[in-house]
């Protein structure tokens, strides 16, 4: 069967819906309907407009702010009279569907800003939308009855929207800004057909089930406390050790790579943040306060400390590339309606690393980077793809030089066959970016790691080396983290792993289960023993049945379960029920001595 024309793409890869290729005569290459990104994105666009003329017929006195898509599908914006409930949402997508057996064709017209503003001048939320338009000819789409501002692209009829689910509700400020209205937000997915949908689904419901705050809970690895402050996390003891452990592996990772540590103060003049070009670039973003009488930025990043390190010593030509990594805490002010367990939180530490070079060495050093973050993903098992960012609109330094530090990005991808997309806009406001997006294991994709070029701060701060002609150059500096920050890597490994770590990595590596009080002594001699080789076990040995104690030990997801009894105590011997094999079996303490510190050794990087 013929697939059916959803729109095209004119000459310089943008998307023209049908209707609006019909106004200017397009038909260039042709976007089908099917599950490919520029067809889902008219898709999901168009159902969220659908899912407002549902609203629109469902509840009184409904206005609409804006209704993208996002990566995890769409959502919309709007104000009603009354509250909104997940429970709602059946009775939404009810009225959907009766929509789409109408047959309504989405009908597209224009007419300029000022007849638009007339046209909403009694609807706040569209004049706030119009506010956000700088062009002069506004689109609207139409549909039946509902009809509202927008760019496009969108379906030519309701008919291709069957397949569709409303997935939650949720409160958003106006615009973003929490000191705004708080309007409703309905989220949903689409696609192009019935059995993608359903897989979608499924992989929401095993999605709840991993989800990283509800597995942190349970597994007691960290918490949030609202009394003490939003966006905070505070790491207990099993979380604290899973941390360790990465932090640990990843700290021989760096010096084999011949980074030097360093660390640098939380907190500096805001003078510095001036130079910098952070406080007019990321001001809005940064924790201030006054000390006497100046002022003060607590650090949203590390640079500005590796920087006046770097400064310290005299640097020749033969000293570079220069390396420092450090586990740096960082404070960014993020708006309260983005903080979401570690994924998005206001303190967080990086790894990061600054790498000092010379412009002829740039290529090198981000492809030494480039397998540094290949090695680091293949341990967790993560597939990746990478993405160069360019110069965004908020961005300092001539064009010239970002034009260079982006073509050598690009440069050392190409030459090494490694394949890359472009993100126009996206980079940091000091430099072009390589952004590391992996893949976990139910497909979703996730931004980690990053590495930039930065001609732009080196300048600023007046660095400088002797070159081989004794004369003073300046150096390029190449920002990188390869986790991104470990707040936000750990809860994307909890969800990978669905609180089954590597062996490597369990915050408890081991649990014995002591069968009375008189196999204690064994089980703790063992637990010392462990604790020399860097391996982290617990003894169940509370006043619990035996079943009960061995329940609550395969709860915590740890690799191994021990039992000890009197065989085990009389022959120095152990009883292990191995939960990644799925496999009862016995050792003696040497050959579980062996074991374990193989299986340890496996995280080296």
């Amino acid at each position: 069967m013929e697939q059916e024309v959803l729109a095209y793409l004119d000459v310089d890869g943008n998307i023209i819906d049908t209707q609006t290729a019909e106004q200017r005569g397009i038909s260039n290459e042709v976007i089908h309907f099917d599950n490919s990104d520029n067809s889902l994105e008219i898709i999901r666009h168009s159902t969220a407009h659908l899912m407002a003329q549902a609203i629109k017929e469902l509840y009184n006195n409904s206005q609409f702010f804006v209704g993208p898509v996002v990566d995890e599908g769409f959502y919309y914006d709007f104000r009603v009279d009354e509250k909104i409930s997940e429970d709602d949402l059946k009775r939404i997508e009810k009225k959907m569907k009766e929509l789409i057996k109408k047959k309504h064709k989405i009908e597209k017209y224009e007419m300029t800003k000022a007849e638009a503003l007339e046209k909403f001048a009694d609807d706040d939320l569209k004049l706030a939308v119009l506010s956000r338009i700088p062009d002069e000819s506004i689109s609207i789409y139409k549909q039946g009855e509902f009809e509202d501002l927008c760019r496009g692209p969108h379906v030519p009829a309701l008919r291709f929207l069957h397949n569709f689910k409303l997935t939650r509700v949720a409160g958003a400020y106006l615009g973003g800004d929490e000191n705004s209205e708080m309007l409703t937000r309905i989220y949903g997915i689409a696609f192009a057909d019935k059995e993608s949908l359903k897989e979608h689904l499924k992989m929401i419901e095993e999605a709840k089930k991993r989800d990283h705050r509800k597995l942190g809970s349970e597994l007691e690895l960290f918490t949030f406390d609202e009394e003490s402050g939003a966006g905070l996390p505070f790491w207990m003891p099993k979380g604290a050790r899973l941390r360790a452990k990465i932090e640990d592996i990843l700290f021989k990772a760096h010096r084999k790579r011949e980074y030097e540590p360093v660390r640098g103060p939380e907190i500096l003049k805001a003078q510095m943040w001036h130079t910098s070009g952070h406080y007019a670039c990321y001001g809005e973003n940064m924790y201030l306060t006054e000390i006497d009488e100046q002022e003060y930025g607590i650090k949203p990043m590390n640079c500005i400390g590796h920087i006046q390190i770097f400064k310290q010593s005299g640097k020749s030509y033969r000293d570079l590339p220069v390396k420092y990594f450090e586990y740096g805490v960082v404070h960014r002010h993020e708006k309260s309606g983005v903080l979401h367990g570690l994924l998005r939180v206001r303190e967080f530490t990086q790894d990061d690393a600054h790498i000092f070079c010379t412009p002829e060495q740039i290529k090198a050093e981000v492809i030494e980077v480039v397998e540094f973050v290949d090695a680091v993903m293949k341990k967790f098992d993560f597939n990746y793809t990478m993405e160069v960012s360019t110069k965004p609109e908020k961005a300092i330094g001539e064009d010239a030089v970002w034009e260079l530090a982006t073509q050598g990005l690009k440069d050392a991808l190409n030459e090494n066959n490694i394949a890359f997309k472009i993100d126009e806009g996206g980079g940091a406001f000091y430099g072009p970016k390589i952004d590391v997006k992996i893949t976990d294991a139910l497909g979703r994709k996730w931004q980690c790691g990053t590495i930039q070029v930065d001609f732009n701060l080196p300048e600023r701060f007046g660095l400088e080396y002797v070159a081989e002609d004794n004369t003073r150059k300046q150096p390029v500096m190449i920002h990188r983290a390869i986790l991104g920050s470990f707040e936000r890597f750990i809860a994307i490994l909890t969800e990978h792993y669905a609180g089954e770590f590597p062996f490597f990595i369990a915050p408890t590596q081991i649990i014995f289960v002591p069968i009375s009080t008189d196999h204690v002594a064994y089980a703790k001699e063992l637990k010392n023993l462990l604790i020399d080789e860097g391996i982290d076990s617990e003894i169940y040995d509370k006043n619990d049945s035996l079943n009960k104690r061995i329940r609550l030990a395969e709860k915590q997801r740890v690799p191994y379960v021990a039992i000890i009894g009197d065989e085990e105590v009389k022959n120095r011997a152990i009883a292990i029920r191995d939960r990644r094999a799925k496999e009862q079996y016995n050792l003696t303490q040497d050959e579980l001595m062996v074991k374990l510190i193989q299986q340890l050794k496996e995280g080296k990087i």
